[in-house]
């Protein structure tokens, strides 16, 4: 879901210039409203004294409708809202916003034995690449 995204003039400078980072970011509906946690947009070096704190939580904006449908899956068992994308849309900053269910501990523990075992092929191949 397409959504805009409450910002201060130096945040909006530092999503332009790509100072944004957003790998543990995450949506909540608070009171009827959605924000977005975990969000940090550097503070942009030619702000100047009037710069933004990087951390703080962000409004997201939505309809009323579009609010509801969002809550209604967030109250599902496992779901969350995660930022999926920035861009510009007409001089705008919008989010991409999903609904995703988080991993199971089985998921996790999979994930990483199949990521040792990438790693363990990898030395074996460099190993015998270098014996040749």
């Amino acid at each position: 879901m397409e959504c805009g995204i409450v910002l201060a003039g130096s945040e909006v400078k530092s999503v332009k210039a790509g100072f944004l980072s957003f790998p543990d970011a995450f949506g909540e509906v608070k009171q009827g409203e959605v924000w977005v946690r975990g969000l940090h947009i550097n503070e942009n070096p030619c702000s100047s004294v009037f710069n933004h704190d990087p951390d703080r939580p962000r409004k997201l904006l939505l309809h009323r409708a579009e609010i509801k449908r969002l809550t209604r899956k967030v109250d599902e068992k496992g779901m969350t809202l995660i930022p999926l994308e920035f861009y510009l849309k007409d001089g705008r900053v919008k989010i991409l916003l999903g609904v995703c269910r988080g991993k199971k501990q089985f998921d996790k523990r999979s994930e990483i034995r199949d990521r040792d075992l990438r790693r363990e092929m990898q030395r074996d191949f460099k190993e015998r690449g270098q014996r040749i």
